[in-house]
């Protein structure tokens, strides 16, 4: 991989795209191609076609896609499904057409079974059924996996999937209505201190165990599968380790400063029991990741707290 090598970063306005876009450059990459939605509907398939035979990218990262958490995903099930797979689809496809070499499509851990063995190995995908909560955007994003593979398979063309687990970081989304647990945690926490410390509400039990890898980390991961060739088509990233959403939250209580009381709404759905991914298979070619759970909260509260005022970003 040169330094001037042009690569193209879907989403990179997102919290995913904008580290990778951070860490490319760190790295010294001079020829990063951005576009924004407004720019380029990546839904609309002439237009993302156009725009490759314009640009003419060597490598794409596809960092692009409609997320949420479980309020969200419930409540808009066909946009989650359709956008996605729109998105995604397009670009494969358009970087397939136009001779793209290399292509890092991301995903999520969402797109194992809900119950399948601890923890989640790469082969367990379409072995049982999935989260319902989730199961839209996971669809969707298993969906891109097999097309990358089956490109992979059919024209031996380097196109590999990273699938993360629960990511989290700077530029994260901290609206209550879209959120995932971990910003919508330090938003609840950091307004209730605000307010004389009062009550935290919390969905369900606090008993689910999650994983949550800091998004720097994953974009190090991101530039890793970049700068190498992964000999299989999918790889999952995170760190291995797993705590309960009580403990989570009162990680994030102790970070943010509030003394109040935490409230479990047991009526709320839990979600998948456990995540915990297997990380093996990239630590064995050398990734790992760095950044500590309390030291990443620390510093996505402070960004957080520094752009509390940025209502595009924060949507307070």
């Amino acid at each position: 991989m040169q330094k001037h090598t042009k690569i193209y970063v879907a989403g990179h306005k997102g919290m995913v795209g904008s580290a990778i876009w951070r860490s490319l450059t760190a790295k010294g990459y001079t020829n990063l191609i951005g576009v924004s939605s407004k720019e380029l509907d990546l839904k609309i398939q002439q237009a993302v076609k156009d725009f490759f035979a314009k640009q003419k990218p060597e490598v794409v990262i596809d960092a692009a896609a409609k997320v949420g958490g479980i309020l969200a995903n419930n409540d808009f099930p066909y946009q989650f499904l359709m956008e996605n797979m729109l998105i995604q689809n397009n670009l494969i496809d358009a970087a397939l057409q136009s001779g793209v070499e290399k292509f890092i499509f991301l995903g999520s851990s969402c797109i194992y079974p809900k119950l399948a063995p601890q923890p989640l190995k790469e082969e367990y995908l379409l072995t049982d059924s999935l989260e319902p909560t989730n199961e839209w955007y996971a669809i969707a994003k298993i969906t891109g996996v097999k097309a990358c593979q089956a490109i992979r398979k059919q024209f031996n063309k380097d196109y590999v999937s990273l699938m993360p687990t629960n990511l989290y970081g700077t530029h994260d989304n901290f609206d209550l209505n879209s959120s995932h647990v971990l910003p919508a945690m330090i938003r609840k926490f950091h307004e209730a201190k605000e307010n004389n410390n009062g009550p935290v509400t919390l969905w369900g039990s606090g008993t689910p165990m999650r994983e949550f890898l800091f998004v720097d980390d994953m974009a190090a991961a991101v530039v890793f599968a970049l700068e190498n060739n992964l000999p299989e088509y999918l790889y999952n990233v995170g760190t291995g380790e797993d705590l309960t959403i009580k403990q989570l939250a009162e990680t994030i209580q102790k970070i943010t400063g509030h003394q109040g009381e935490i409230v479990w709404d047991s009526e709320k759905p839990d979600g998948t029991p456990r995540k915990l991914m297997d990380v093996s298979k990239m630590h064995d070619l050398g990734w790992k990741h760095k950044t500590q759970l309390e030291e990443g909260i620390q510093k996505t509260y402070n960004w957080f707290l520094e752009n509390i005022g940025n209502y595009k970003e924060v949507k307070l």
